[in-house]
């Protein structure tokens, strides 16, 4: 596809997004005003539209356009899961939605109500999402018939580049056609001359081969360490023929990081992480987690009252139980939970160690001596964990994350994957305690927390929250 013709495609989908979003404010006003308010549709129809009204609207929708820009809407999808592009979509009519409601703030505006912002939300991403679900079927059928193809050239002969070529030729929807490789001779030339893909050129006849082909895109898999050259003079072609270059991001055959790209001051870089990197799913989190411990908080209060009596009259010491925690990055904090045992319970530990019935660096014995009565109670319904709700309120801890371990059981760990629990925020609870608490060995508990960053999801949180209070109402795992 010539480049005229896919402008002139992709404005037609800009003007097909921004009248899916005046249909849905159409829909969301007739839904607030018509059903909501009881206004007559005849009288609905025959409401004036100011001169004022008609330029705020304009600007609304010049501002939507560049809000679904920003977001990523209009660049090219053909390599993006389907999931990331709906989530993109949801996102952009979020920010939408968000610009209703401040400007609806700022000039008073009282049709624009929650219950209209809410409706607005939900069909325009309902349409939006639709239309980019159907799109995408459209598109790979007709690239499957050779229309709308991209060409591209890999430069590197390694398994990661055979491995990016077979998945790219097993989806014949996403447009793409190999013309070629190119490397020099190297050790394992002879086994990648066995897989049939044909080799067009060595790097000295790179710049050549670009000036009599059609290439739209190259990908780059050649080794960092022995070929930074090459890679140098890759990246200069391509930047003079104006060519897009792709490299392999896990360059570093990192196992579970992923990448990204940043800017600063002009000059770009490659970003690795785990876990979650987006700024408005942990954003979502932090708002939960402030939100629920507040009502929690005010909700059991009396409870707080009440067991915060019963320790202190039942044993000497303090009601609650301090100590130093490994918090997000191995920042240091200090947990709230009701004392459980005995007020120099700390300086009796090392006379117990050899009574450890649990592997790993942490310590837990059943029949602890330290346990006060109330204690004991306390621990098997997990009331002593409460006061962690002030953790999560100011931000030290979530209500869903890998439970925070004290300083002496983070030193005692013997690999460094285990570590890699410690660069979230550590919350209440986590897959450990609703899946067996104590009686899970503790490389296994490990496992879960690396588990639950990997997989991790607002949906996952509030699964977890819901099957954390069935393990409480049943004490699984207590000890």
């Amino acid at each position: 596809m010539n480049e005229a013709k896919r402008r002139f495609l992709l404005s037609g989908l800009k003007i097909f997004d921004i009248s899916q979003m005046i249909l849905s404010f159409g829909l969301a006003t007739i839904f607030v005003v018509y059903w909501d308010r009881g206004v007559g549709l005849k009288e609905f129809l025959s409401m004036r539209v100011k001169l004022s009204n008609c330029v705020t609207f304009g600007f609304i929708l010049l501002t939507w356009h560049i809000i679904f820009s920003l977001s990523g809407l209009y660049k090219s999808k053909r390599l993006t899961a389907r999931r990331a592009e709906i989530m993109d979509v949801f996102k952009a009519t979020a920010l939408a939605s968000a610009l209703l409601a401040l400007l609806a703030e700022l000039f008073r505006i009282t049709m624009i109500s929650p219950r209209f912002l809410a409706s607005f939300w939900f069909i325009s991403s309902l349409l939006m999402g639709m239309s980019r679900f159907m799109l995408r079927p459209l598109l790979a059928s007709l690239r499957s018939r050779g229309r709308n193809l991209r060409y591209m050239l890999v430069v590197g002969t390694n398994s990661r580049a055979i491995e990016f070529v077979r998945r790219i030729q097993e989806n014949p929807g996403l447009g793409y056609r190999l013309l070629g490789f190119v490397d020099d001779d190297w050790q394992g030339t002879v086994e990648f001359n066995q897989t049939g893909f044909p080799l067009v050129s060595d790097h000295a006849g790179l710049a050549e081969f670009l000036r009599h082909n059609v290439v739209d895109e190259v990908a780059m898999f050649l080794p960092l360490r022995s070929s930074y050259e090459n890679s140098l003079g890759v990246a200069a072609l391509c930047e003079q023929h104006g060519i897009i270059m792709r490299f392999d991001g896990d360059m570093f055959d990192l196992k579970k990081s992923r990448s990204s790209t940043d800017e600063f001051n002009g000059d770009h870089s490659v970003t690795t992480y785990t876990g979650v990197r987006e700024w408005w799913p942990l954003v979502v989190k932090r708002i939960m987690d402030a939100v629920f411990s507040v009502i929690l908080l005010s909700f059991l209060s009396p409870v707080l009252l009440i067991v915060a009596i019963l320790i202190k009259c039942s044993s000497d010491g303090p009601i609650l139980f301090r100590q130093e925690r490994m918090g997000v990055n191995k920042r240091r904090f200090t947990i709230l939970k009701f004392r459980t045992m005995v007020p120099n319970a700390e300086g009796m530990l090392a006379k117990l160690e050899e009574q450890n019935e649990v592997s790993g660096p942490v310590f837990k014995i059943k029949k602890d001596p330290r346990i006060t009565p109330i204690g004991k109670v306390l621990r098997r319904t997990s009331i002593d964990e409460l006061p962690q709700l002030f953790n999560v309120l100011i931000g030290d801890m979530s209500l869903v994350g890998p439970r925070p371990l004290p300083v002496r059981d983070y030193e005692g760990f013997s690999e460094d994957w285990q570590r890699r629990r410690f660069s979230v925020r550590p919350g209440i609870t986590c897959l450990w305690q609703v899946s067996g608490r104590s009686s899970i060995p503790f490389e296994q508990w490990m496992k879960l927390d690396l588990q639950y960053m990997d997989e991790w999801s607002l949906w996952l949180d509030i699964r977890i929250l819901a099957r954390t209070v069935s393990a409480v109402l049943k004490g699984s795992g207590a000890a």
